[in-house]
């Protein structure tokens, strides 16, 4: 897992709207003073998945997280069904969208999985900051809790960012 050079970064992230895990439509509407960690996984349901999203449930708790109020996002391409399914049977506190036209995969160019060779999704989180910019991204399908705690360090990094000035 690693951080990597992607066309986004220090760029606006991309507005956009796709159905939640309740079938109702949901705009991320990144500049709206919170920060938000937007994360692109391959499979609702599936081990590695689960973990990930149960990580970013669990981080809910942390300090850093509530003190900056970030928005947590997970997309995959499972159908609205799918989702719903997977938010109930984990208590997922936040939105779970459904991309299965994966257009907004190509939207935030998130790589194919398996080295561009399969169609699945790549595991990839954005970071992008409470003034609408891609900060970071984050790829990496088998280490699932790093991309929490790789959110977790740049939050504290806003949190740094935020405090005033020191005046000498």
């Amino acid at each position: 897992m690693s951080a990597t050079a992607h066309e986004l970064i220090g760029k606006p992230a991309p507005t956009f709207t796709l159905p939640n895990q309740d079938g109702v439509d949901y705009t991320l509407h990144p500049g709206q003073g919170k920060p938000i960690a937007l994360f692109f996984y391959p499979k609702s349901g599936t081990y590695g998945c689960t973990r990930e999203a149960c990580a970013f449930r669990d981080s809910q708790k942390l300090e850093v997280y509530q003190s900056t109020q970030v928005e947590v996002v997970g997309v995959s391409a499972d159908d609205v069904k799918a989702q719903k399914k997977f938010v109930d049977d984990h208590q997922l506190g936040y939105n779970i969208l459904s991309d299965k036209d994966r257009k907004v995969r190509e939207l935030y160019k998130v790589p194919k999985g398996l080295l561009g060779l399969s169609d699945g999704m790549c595991r990839t989180t954005f970071v992008i900051d409470k003034t609408g910019n891609v900060r970071d991204v984050c790829d990496g399908v088998m280490n699932y809790s790093g991309h929490v705690k790789f959110v977790e360090k740049w939050l504290t990094t806003f949190s740094q960012e935020d405090k005033p000035a020191e005046s000498s």
